[in-house]
This record gives C-alpha cells, sequence and structure tokens, in this order.
C-alpha cells in the first residue's frame, strides 16, 4: 500500500520519550495522518474514552504504569491496530502484548521510516479480517467462470478493452456499469473482471445493496465511529475501506436511497469517505463495479436513481443479454454447468439426453443462467438415468392437463386431454409470446413464427379484419376436422 492510503486515518502514540514521540509525530503527520501524542497510561485512557483511533501505537514501559495494563482492559477497542514498541530485549513481554490483541511490534531502537509500512501492514491485516466477515455471509454462486460463446463475443471484446484501458490508468479507476435481468450471470461478470484485471491480487468486497435496510447501508459502506449510533459500541471500518486498493461490487445500487446514492457518487468523484459520525475524510483507491437489473436510463426518467450517479457510472456499461436470446449457446452453457455442478458434489459426470435438450431450447428461462443451473441441479439428484432429461423442471413432473401456458403444451412432456384442445388459443399464445420476447416488434415476431407480416398483423386484428382479406382462420369448434383453416394454422 502507498504511504497515500494511511491519509485521513487517526493515530495515537503513547510514549514517554519525548524526542521519539516528536519524531513518530512529524513522520505521520506529513502522510496527513491526525495523530494523537501522550506520555502516560492515565492519559491514554482518558483519550481511549473520549476519541477512537484506528491504530495505536503503544509503549510498554511508562511512568504511571504498563501499557500492557491497557491491552490487559481492552482499552482501545477491537477495531484499533495496536503496535507494540518495545526494548531492546523485550521479545518476551512483545509476545505477551500480542496475546493480549496487539497486531504486531517494533523492537527500539527503530527507524522511524519503518512507522507507514508498519501501518499499511496493520492496515491491510482489518481490510483481510473485514473481507472474511462479509465473505462469511455471502451466498452468491460457487461458479466463478463466465462462459461467452458466439453469442457474446461482442461482450468479451468489450471486457478485453476494458481491461487494457484499466493496465493504462492504474490508480483509480472508472466505474463499470453492468445491468442484465436477474440471474444472468452480472456477479460473475463483476469477478471476472476483477481477476482478470490489474487489481486480482488486491481485495474484492461484495455487497448486495438490496439486502440490507437503510438503517444499516451507510455504516457498511463508509464504516462508523464508536458512539455513532446506538450500537455502535467500536469503530468499524467499511466496505469502502476493505476494498481499498481492489474492488467493491455493489450489486442492485438501485435498491440504496437518493440521499446514499449521493454519498456513493462523492466517493467516486473525489476518493474519499467519511464514516458515520466522523469527521475526518479518509482516503480510497476502489474500483467500484455497480449491477442493476433494471436500465438505469428508465430509473433516473422516473426520479428513482440519480442522474449525476448514472452518467458517473455509464462510461463502461455491459449489458448481459437474458438467456433465452443466446441461441445455440444454451446447450453447452448447460454442459458446462452440469460439469461444473458433478465435480462440486463428487458425482460421475452426466450429458444432458435428446428429450432434456428439447426442453431445454423451448423454455423462456425467465430465471435466466440461476434457474438453469438450479434445474441441472435438481435434475441430477432426482433423475437416476445416464442422461439427464429435466423431467423435474419447475418443481416436479410436467403437467398433463389442457393449459397453454408455458407450462402446459409448450412442455415436451406435454399429453393432450381426452375432452379435446383448443388450437385457436394455442396460435394466440405462440404469437404474444413472439410478440413479448420481441418487445412487440410485430416483423421480428413474424420471423420467429416463420410467417408473414402481413399474417400476423391480421390476426392481431381479428377474425373480422382478415375475413375482410379473404383469409380462412381456425376456430377452436373446427379444430380437428376437415375446415380449410388448416391452412392458416399450418403456416403458424
Amino acid at each position: 500500500m502507498e504511504p497515500g492510503g494511511l491519509a485521513g486515518l487517526s493515530v495515537l502514540v503513547v510514549e514517554d520519550d519525548l524526542l521519539l514521540r516528536r519524531q513518530i509525530t512529524a513522520l505521520l503527520e506529513g502522510l496527513r495522518i491526525d495523530v494523537t501524542g501522550t506520555a502516560s497510561v492515565g492519559e491514554a485512557r482518558r483519550l481511549a474514552a473520549e476519541l477512537t483511533f484506528d491504530f495505536v501505537l503503544l509503549d510498554i514501559h511508562l511512568p504511571d504504569g504498563s501499557g500492557m495494563d491497557l491491552l490487559q482492559d481492552r482499552v482501545f477497542g477491537p477495531a484499533a491496530g495496536v503496535l507494540v514498541m518495545t526494548a531492546d530485549g523485550g521479545v518476551a513481554g512483545a509476545v505477551e502484548a500480542m496475546r493480549l490483541g496487539a497486531a504486531d511490534y517494533l523492537a527500539k531502537p527503530f527507524d522511524v521510516g519503518e512507522l507507514p509500512l508498519a501501518l499499511g501492514r496493520l492496515r491491510r491485516g482489518r481490510q483481510r479480517a473485514r473481507i472474511e466477515e462479509q465473505y462469511r455471509s455471502n451466498t452468491a454462486s460457487a461458479f466463478g467462470a463466465f462462459f461467452f460463446g458466439t453469442s457474446l463475443a461482442g461482450l468479451e471484446r468489450m471486457l478485453a478493452r476494458i481491461l487494457e484501458a484499466d493496465a493504462r490508468i492504474g490508480r483509480h479507476l472508472p466505474p463499470v456499469l453492468i445491468q442484465g435481468e436477474t440471474g444472468t450471470g452480472k456477479t460473475t461478470i463483476a469477478r471476472w473482471l476483477h481477476h482478470q484485471g490489474p487489481r486480482a491480487s488486491g481485495p474484492l468486497v461484495e455487497m448486495n445493496c438490496s439486502a440490507l435496510p437503510e438503517t444499516l447501508a451507510e455504516s457498511e459502506l463508509f464504516g462508523h465511529e464508536k458512539g455513532a449510533f446506538t450500537d455502535a459500541r467500536a469503530t468499524r471500518i467499511g466496505l469502502f475501506e476493505a476494498a481499498d486498493g481492489g474492488t467493491l461490487f455493489l450489486d442492485e445500487l438501485p435498491s440504496l436511497s437518493l440521499g446514499l446514492q449521493a454519498k456513493v457518487l462523492t466517493a467516486l468523484e473525489d476518493h474519499r469517505i467519511r464514516r458515520v459520525g466522523g469527521r475526518r475524510e479518509i482516503e480510497v483507491d476502489v474500483r467500484v463495479v455497480a449491477a442493476s437489473s433494471q436500465p438505469l436510463r428508465a430509473l433516473a426518467a422516473a426520479g428513482e436513481f440519480r442522474e449525476d450517479l448514472m452518467h458517473r457510472l455509464d462510461l463502461y456499461r455491459v449489458v448481459l443479454p437474458p438467456l433465452r436470446e443466446r441461441g445455440e449457446d444454451l446447450a453447452e452453457l448447460a454442459e458446462l454447468l452440469v460439469q461444473g455442478l458433478c465435480r462440486r458434489h463428487r458425482l460421475p459426470q452426466r450429458r444432458l439426453g435428446s428429450l432434456g435438450l428439447r426442453r431445454l431450447r423451448s423454455y423462456s428461462w425467465p430465471g435466466n443462467v440461476r434457474e438453469l443451473s438450479h434445474e441441472l441441479e435438481r435434475s441430477l439428484v432426482f433423475e437416476d438415468g445416464p442422461d439427464l432429461e429435466l423431467s423435474q423442471m419447475g418443481g416436479g413432473p410436467a403437467p398433463m392437463t389442457g393449459q397453454t401456458d408455458s407450462q402446459g403444451w409448450f412442455n415436451p412432456a406435454y399429453a393432450f386431454p381426452a375432452q379435446g384442445f383448443s388450437l385457436e388459443e394455442a396460435i394466440q399464445t405462440l404469437i404474444a409470446h413472439a410478440l413479448k420476447q420481441t418487445g412487440d416488434n410485430v416483423s421480428a415476431a413474424a420471423r420467429l413464427l416463420g410467417v408473414s407480416r402481413d399474417y400476423l398483423r391480421y390476426r392481431l386484428a381479428g377474425k373480422r379484419g382478415a375475413a375482410e382479406v379473404g383469409l380462412q382462420l381456425p376456430t377452436a369448434s373446427k379444430v380437428g376436422g376437415t375446415d380449410p383453416g388448416h391452412r392458416a394454422a399450418d403456416e403458424v
């Protein structure tokens, strides 16, 4: 960590040697660190009760007692990193101090120029502890790779250009915005960007903004000082600080309030944050990757997202298409997921069967890759055959009723009911589904259905409009007979 990364932090120096204390104070203040000095145990207790400190430089032998007593009584709290300064030959005392909670020690005499490196080590240790705490509550997918395939070749090229720009910029990398439906792989892309980029050796911190109440989100992002609110019993660094030198992934960023969005914008613009209840600004160098399942421009137009933050995030915009638009890549992706699941559960490798592939391609996958992975895992658990046929898709065997929705005749395992079937309704359902998939684009829907645009327009106009141009359409009462309307139905 560069020395500038310590700017804005607070350090308490407990040292009775006046010359050494002044040397330490001058050095640290030159690094824009807020330094408080004292020469006694009693004064250290008073300062610790009134103020909070990020780090403490603690001498063991003091005029009115031992610095060890301060550690024994946990005066500085769990958030402060304590660096013990002990006289030459006092290693045993330093070991005891570390047993009582000190993070590291320096043997006197030492070069005060070593202090920035020592404090940098302590800060990185706090970062790692905070990241581990965050990961323990993280339930993100275990799959870290991303399958691009032919359908996402353009996206892969764009990401490569982002990485090239990152390598040139170095510090203060611009944010990345990832948009796509739920389950399309936004978290995986964020991880891919981090591990493929110049900050791969730095921390990757993830936060789902929609999972936290507003009262906790600010403290989680920016940290808080002791006493900032009722339950703030100790100083705690936030995720911006924990991600310093690395990447902070903010999933579902629009879930934050407009006020909190403004503070995120300030952190992006100034590269500084302020803890809740704090007065000091702390420098951070964080690459922010933000994700949203809804287009930010639409949210900004509706007043639900800050327009200035949208423009700041919009430099590198990555849009992930839904799974239903990835064509033939779907089968290859499913095979890769099956292989990963088999390794994860230590099962023999299995493949998708022919019926499973047909079911895979006929389903619209509203939950995208996440839903696909869950369905494949379900099949691995419940199916005993050598090939996976997705017989449990949707949570159980395919329904055998006369439904005309995507869970009825749209399913390859559908069986016609004894009481008959309405082909007219099925045609209308197909048309509605195609229009939904194409965003009500009639020409695109006609291409998906394999019919002319005029035919589709006449169907949408209704039977009366179609009759005026001489088209005969099938009706529910004539399905299964010899009515000429079958000709039109066959076209669909």
